[in-house]
């Protein structure tokens, strides 16, 4: 059985639906602003000046343009990935979740470790 297969076995309704309109977004070349735009609702206060918004979004956006720029130049060439390929975006995929998990720790504490 294929890898995304049994990932698809596992998705809960939620994550069918995120996964839904990522797609969707994506295919209408609005990931990355969608992204911007949640990111904004959670964290920015609705009367945060307009200078801290450009400048937040600014700085998403060039975090975005950064990890593209670097996946396009760090894949061996050829169609098809290579160990090393995948052993990059492993690295990629270790260092966004321990951001992930930093961002729990910080702003999401659990019950009693507040």
């Amino acid at each position: 059985m294929g890898e995304q297969k049994r990932r698809a076995e596992r998705m809960t309704p939620h994550d069918q639906a995120v996964q839904e309109v990522t797609r969707k977004l994506t295919d209408e070349g609005k990931l990355i602003e969608a992204g911007w735009a949640g990111l904004a609702a959670m964290w920015l206060p609705a009367d945060a000046p307009p200078q801290q918004v450009a400048d937040l979004r600014k700085a998403f956006m060039a975090g975005a343009q950064h990890t593209w720029g670097s996946l396009m130049t760090m894949l061996e060439p050829g169609a098809d990935p290579t160990t090393a390929d995948m052993s990059r975006m492993d690295k990629i995929q270790s260092e966004l979740d321990a951001f992930g998990a930093e961002l729990a720790r910080d702003h999401y504490p659990t019950k009693g470790s507040a």
